[in-house]
Order: structure tokens, then C-alpha cells, then sequence
């Protein structure tokens, strides 16, 4: 920064502007998010400093807005009176591939859940803005975000793990450890889930579970929103025993859409419910193309208008988040192994397991 104010690029002319990008992860930690902070605020101010994330540019991420606030029929029950928990989930089938020298030290944690899950947790449970502007969106989010805590012991609330090698789309691949550049004594987590509750009347009570991972058995992001079970159900155990939870997931990539699962009777003499899928899909309800991320929230970039871009109070009380997680974890010590090509180390089921809760299957 202080280059770009030493060579003059930093300097506002008559009817000119200048705004900077700034490219995620901000910092590794609260403390470097705060220096990184000040190093930028010294040559430009706030209005003119945009941190992109790109998963903020998604259409996919903004429809979840849209979703809750253009709809009557949602609100009423996007509570916890109806709403048993919530699952954030972005997984990927692909390892670090030549990205070494930037993952091994950052991590699951700091790479995707300190920015990307964190941003969707806040677009979930965040309360209705006054508009659409930079300015009441961001103090909704920081809200909610300053209202988040991890419940009880970490070691009971968080999990994590490397995966080790296996079969992944009919190929054998290598583990972690055995990647190009990676130290063989290297702790640092391809997997990591956390549970985190969000201390608001909206909230209270209802645990929202995020998790990330590389080498899993397929590429999904996804927001699930799982329902109470109907608290008296007139029927007998044998006509249920296919029926889950009800649940609404928004699909964030890569088959963009919405998915609402319910109970159904199965066709036949006999009164059987199973869950069923009513789905809608972007690219089937509509012609246009969406533009890519980037290509959206450059655009915002050059037009000035910063909705979808987090603001500093965000990044910090975002790594107040994670910072204690991540402290605990440096002095544990070896992380659990997990398959290439499966659903991710056994802690981070025994972690929904405590609470009589599954993963939903990737």
C-alpha cells in the first residue's frame, strides 16, 4: 500500500476515484487482519476498500436473501421453533494440488471457514435488513457474527483431520503428506468441522454445523436447513419408518437450486410416507446466464457499490470466531487420517453423533 501511495496511484484527483481490492484470506489471525487493517487504512479510506470473496458474488449466495425476505411463506417458521439445526457444508473432491506453499500452515479453517462459511452463516441467520444497502446488510451480518460462540469443550464441538490416500474417481491418489512441498511432519488440516450456536432469540438453541474438506467424495456446497420432527405423527411406526426430517437446502455449487424434502404417501393400499425432493434449479427456471463471481463483484468494484463485500468489523469478529479454535487445535498434536474419496475423518461424525444428529450424506 504504501508503494501505490509513494508512486502517486493512491491519490485522488478532481473527479476522480481510487479503490483497492483486496484478495481473502485477510490475515492469518485477529491480530494480522488488525495490522493488515491499519496498513491500508493509512493510504485509503474505508469507502474505497473492497475485500473480495468471491463466494459473495455467487447468484446461488444472494438468492438466499431472496429466498428468506421476498417470500411470505418462509419467515414464520425460519426460526427455533421449527428449525432443528443447520448444516453448511463446502466439499471438494480435488487435493491441494500445486498450492503447497500457500495451504500447508493455512488450512481447512483459515482457508474456507474463517470467510466463505462464516459469510453464508450470517446470509442464514441474519435478521431482515432495512434495504439492500452496503451499510444495512453489513450490520446485520456483523450482528449475527458478534453472536456466535463455540458451545462447551472444543474438543467435543470441533473435529478435524488429513486425508490419506485412496481411490477417487477410479484413480489411486496420494495422501497429504505425500504431496509435492508438504512436510512429512506437517499438521496442518486438509478437514475441518465445527458446531457453533448463535446466542439470539431467533437462534438460541439451534446449532449450525459448518465443515470443509478436500478429497472427499464429491465437490458440493451447500446450506441445509433441517426441521423438527412433527411433534405428533397419527400414524404407526411401520408407515414412517422411511421418513426423515424435513429440510431445505440451498445448493451454492455445482448444480445451483434449491431442494425442499417432505414426507410423501407412497402410491399403493397401504398407507406408507417416504421423503421425497421437490427441486428447482437455475438453470432449468431461467434463460439467463449468470455471470461469474468475479465478474460480478468486479463490476461492483468499478461502480462503487459494495453490498456483497465485507466490511473490517466482519473480518475480525470472524477471526474472534476462529482463533480459539485454531489454538486448541495447534496444541493437540497429530490429526486424524481420513480416505481419499470418503466423507472425512470419524471425529466429525462422532461430533454430530454427541448430539443424535448425522451429516447429511455428500
Amino acid at each position: 500500500m504504501e508503494q501505490l501511495q509513494r508512486s502517486g496511484l493512491a491519490e485522488r484527483g478532481h473527479g476522480a476515484w481510487r479503490r483497492v481490492v483486496v484478495e481473502k484470506p485477510f490475515g492469518h489471525d485477529l491480530a494480522s487482519a488488525q495490522e493488515l487493517n491499519d496498513t491500508v487504512h493509512r493510504v485509503f479510506p474505508e469507502e474505497s476498500i473492497f475485500r473480495i470473496d468471491h463466494y459473495l458474488g455467487k447468484e446461488t449466495v444472494q438468492n438466499i436473501l431472496a429466498l428468506r425476505f421476498a417470500n411470505t411463506m418462509f419467515e414464520p417458521i425460519w426460526n427455533r421453533s421449527y428449525v432443528d439445526h443447520v448444516q453448511i457444508t463446502m466439499a471438494e473432491d480435488i487435493g491441494i494440488g500445486g498450492r503447497a506453499g500457500y495451504y500447508d500452515g493455512i488450512g481447512a479453517a483459515r482457508d474456507v471457514i474463517q470467510n466463505h462459511l462464516l459469510q453464508l452463516l450470517a446470509l442464514t441467520a441474519m435478521e431482515e435488513p432495512t434495504s439492500f444497502s452496503a451499510e444495512a446488510v453489513r450490520a446485520e451480518k456483523a450482528k449475527i457474527l458478534s453472536s456466535v460462540r463455540v458451545p462447551g469443550d472444543l474438543a467435543t464441538s470441533t473435529a478435524r483431520g488429513q486425508y490419506a490416500a485412496g481411490w477417487q474417481g477410479g484413480v489411486n491418489v496420494r495422501g497429504y503428506l505425500d504431496e509435492e512441498g508438504i512436510p512429512k511432519d506437517s499438521h496442518t488440516e486438509t478437514y475441518a468441522a465445527v458446531k457453533l450456536d448463535i446466542d439470539n432469540r431467533r437462534w438460541a438453541g439451534v446449532p449450525f454445523y459448518l465443515r470443509t474438506g478436500k478429497r472427499l467424495s464429491r465437490r458440493v456446497t451447500e446450506v441445509a436447513m433441517v426441521f423438527q420432527q412433527a411433534p405428533h405423527l397419527p400414524f404407526s411406526h411401520t408407515d414412517t419408518e422411511e421418513l426423515g426430517q424435513n429440510a431445505l437446502v440451498m445448493r451454492v455449487q455445482p448444480d445451483e437450486g434449491i431442494t425442499v424434502r417432505f414426507g410423501s404417501k407412497v402410491p399403493g393400499t397401504s398407507m406408507e410416507i417416504r421423503d421425497v425432493n421437490m427441486d428447482f434449479a437455475y438453470g432449468e427456471s431461467f434463460t439467463e446466464a449468470s455471470p461469474e463471481a468475479y465478474e460480478r463483484l468486479l463490476l461492483d468494484v468499478l461502480i462503487g457499490d459494495p453490498p456483497l463485500f465485507p466490511r473490517q468489523e466482519e473480518v475480525e469478529l470472524s477471526w474472534k470466531i476462529l482463533d480459539p479454535i485454531e489454538e486448541y487445535w495447534a496444541a493437540q498434536g497429530a490429526l486424524d487420517q481420513y480416505k481419499s474419496g470418503g466423507y472425512g475423518p470419524d471425529s466429525a461424525d462422532e461430533l454430530m453423533a454427541r448430539d443424535g444428529r448425522t451429516w447429511r450424506r455428500l
